[in-house]
């Protein structure tokens, strides 16, 4: 019997998400769904399907004990946790609508997602992100009911105060009733996910349960999954990607999930898991590669010389195996090579990944190499959270890591004007929720979705060249729309002019001019000389900059923080050339004329 076994649920068989899930639990009973830690207990848990099943019911009893109706919308601020999956699956079985909301989201953003899509009911994950949430409510109508899955006692003593509030333990009964089929259809509305938007209000992508099944489905055509595989999970489930990734596909495929405690313990996490799949953001490999350039710097010459040629040769091994180059001498040391450096890399992943799956923002070519050359089955796929997300991924058999894939079965895509990359297929959203407007601008007159990313198709490669939106990528997958954010920042009459910056960082900065005729009094408050160049980079000075753009910013979501910023006197102009005659920034000049600062900036990122 092979150690590897495919057990996939068809797209047919499934209908629904939550149709999804009881196939799984019917074909799969026993097998270990998922595995989380137990903070009382420390100690890793695992639930079997039949398990998960059992618990799904008795969510599903409570939240029709609260009078919704099929369509109405539920959301949850909650950690990637076994009770993400069941209370999504509990909301599904009754046609509800889930509205993921990220848990380190600010209060004003949520609070604006939660009256947006009149949420009815709330599911949070402690009782300090609900009081933080029940600031900015209000009285505002929505949510009509939270739930709070802790249950210590002040969660209790909140309950007893606000009428509203059920503490899970308490709200849940005993014992659900079986789960049984729902006549549910493919095209109704699943999940309602925001993404940030253009007006630096979030907009809500509406995606249907056939755009994520057969998204899900489609993925799986390029990329082997199997019943043995293990996922950990650590990337928000309030994002696409881990969602459809890291969630549905693995229920489709009938493989294990494993929730990590958190990133700061992730290190640790792949010990202990030794996950065979991984799905990450640039950032995370980012990460591991300056850890691994770290040590490798501070050992003696020859290991360091060692370390260089295991890439160096690496690097031919992996094109000899993809078939672009011939046999080459240098391969006769790559079993030596791998056993004596590659091996002990892999090992801090776990040592057992077969697959890890890079997306959400580019990955660094660097990055990428040092991973694949040493024998890491490392790909990058291309997707937007208005395609469920998957647009495209590189196959392990022909991996091409300066590309961003082939197209997932059924997807099609091709270039427009301006070499803008267009989309078409199943997984493509329903539209904007209350947003018109906005739904119609995605797509062109034929019907094709505009990615507003630029690309260029080669042998049925995609390879992203540029961005028309003015849109920011962060290394974390996060998209920032920089605009909006910087004429917020502009009206505080002490900012002349802002640029946010952070294309492929892990946070965002900015660079700030000054309004010279109010430089000399801030100066003389902070006792700083107004005419010292130095004066500009007081501590005191860049915590109150700081301070002054978080306010700016206040009503914007949570991903609009800025970090850190660059304070300039010298006015962007077009005498200087960094100004259009139409009074418009060239934002590449800006950034080039600043770049020894913004390297400083970013000097110090971990």
């Amino acid at each position: 019997m092979s150690l590897w076994s495919e057990d996939l649920i068809a797209v047919e068989q499934a209908v629904t998400l939550d149709g999804l899930f009881l196939q799984r639990v019917h074909r799969s009973p026993e097998r270990v769904a998922y595995r989380h830690y137990d903070r009382g207990a420390a100690e890793w848990r695992a639930l079997t399907w039949h398990e998960m099943a059992r618990q799904v019911a008795r969510w599903r009893d409570a939240l029709a004990g609260e009078s919704v109706a099929a369509g109405d919308r539920v959301a949850l601020v909650l950690r990637n946790c076994p009770e993400w999956v069941i209370f999504d699956q509990a909301a599904l079985a009754l046609g509800l609508v889930t509205v993921p909301l990220y848990t380190d989201d600010r209060p004003e953003s949520a609070c604006y997602i939660l009256q947006d899509a009149a949420v009815k009911i709330l599911m949070v994950q402690d009782v300090i992100r609900w009081k933080r949430l029940a600031a900015a409510l209000g009285e505002r109508p929505y949510p009509a009911r939270v739930v709070l899955l802790e249950s210590s006692d002040e969660a209790y003593e909140v309950a007893r105060r606000d009428p509203r509030v059920v503490v899970a333990d308490a709200w849940l009964p005993a014992v659900g009733m079986g789960l049984e089929p729902r006549a549910g259809r493919p095209d109704e509305l699943a999940t309602i996910v925001y993404t940030s938007g253009t007006t630096g209000r979030p907009k809500g992508v509406m995606l249907s349960h056939r755009n994520i099944l057969s998204n899900t489905h489609a993925s799986l055509t390029v990329i082997d999954c199997y019943q043995q595989d293990v996922f950990l999970s650590f990337l928000p489930l309030s994002h696409m990607l881990e969602r459809t990734g890291g969630y549905y596909l693995p229920m489709m495929a009938g493989a294990c999930v494993a929730y990590a405690r958190s990133i700061a313990q992730l290190a640790e996490d792949l010990q202990t898991i030794r996950p065979t799949a991984l799905i990450a953001v640039p950032r995370i490999f980012e990460r591991i590669y300056q850890r691994v350039q770290e040590q490798v710097a501070t050992r003696g010459r020859l290991a360091r010389s060692l370390f260089g040629l295991a890439v160096a040769v690496g690097w031919i091994a992996f094109e000899h195996g993809q078939r672009r180059r011939g046999w080459h001498p240098a391969l006769l040391l790559w079993p030596f090579l791998r056993r004596k450096v590659a091996v002990a890399v892999l090992a801090k992943l776990g040592g057992q990944l077969r697959l890890a799956v890079s997306g959400g923002a580019p990955l660094p070519k660097d990055v990428a190499r040092l991973f694949i050359s040493l024998g890491l089955p490392l790909i990058q796929g291309y997707g937007l959270t208005e395609t469920s997300p998957v647009v495209s991924v590189n196959p392990l058999h022909d991996n091409r890591p300066d590309g961003v894939g082939v197209p997932v079965r059924g997807v099609q895509v091709r270039v427009g004007d301006d070499d803008e990359l267009l989309v078409k297929g199943p997984n493509v959203m329903l539209g904007y929720w209350n947003n018109h407007a906005a739904s119609a601008n995605m797509f062109d007159r034929d019907g094709w979705l505009r990615t507003g990313d630029q690309a260029r198709i080669d042998s049925g490669h995609i390879y992203i060249t540029g961005r028309i939106k003015d849109i920011l990528v962060l290394s974390n997958g996060e998209k920032v729309p920089p605009a909006d954010m910087e004429m917020a920042i502009a009206m505080d009459p002490l900012i002349e002019q802002a640029i946010v910056i952070g294309e492929g960082r892990s946070f965002l900065s900015a660079l700030l001019v000054l309004n010279a005729d109010l430089w000399a009094g801030l100066a003389r408050e902070y006792a700083l000389n107004p005419a010292a160049t130095e004066s500009l980079e007081d501590p005191a000075l860049i915590r109150d900059m700081l301070k002054r753009l978080r306010d700016a910013l206040r009503d914007f979501p949570g991903y609009a923080k800025i970090r850190r910023v660059v304070l300039s006197l010298e006015p962007w102009s077009v005498e200087n050339g960094m100004l259009t005659p139409t009074m418009k920034v060239k934002r590449n000049e800006v950034l080039r004329y600043h770049a020894e600062q913004i390297e400083r900036l970013y000097r110090m990122e971990a």
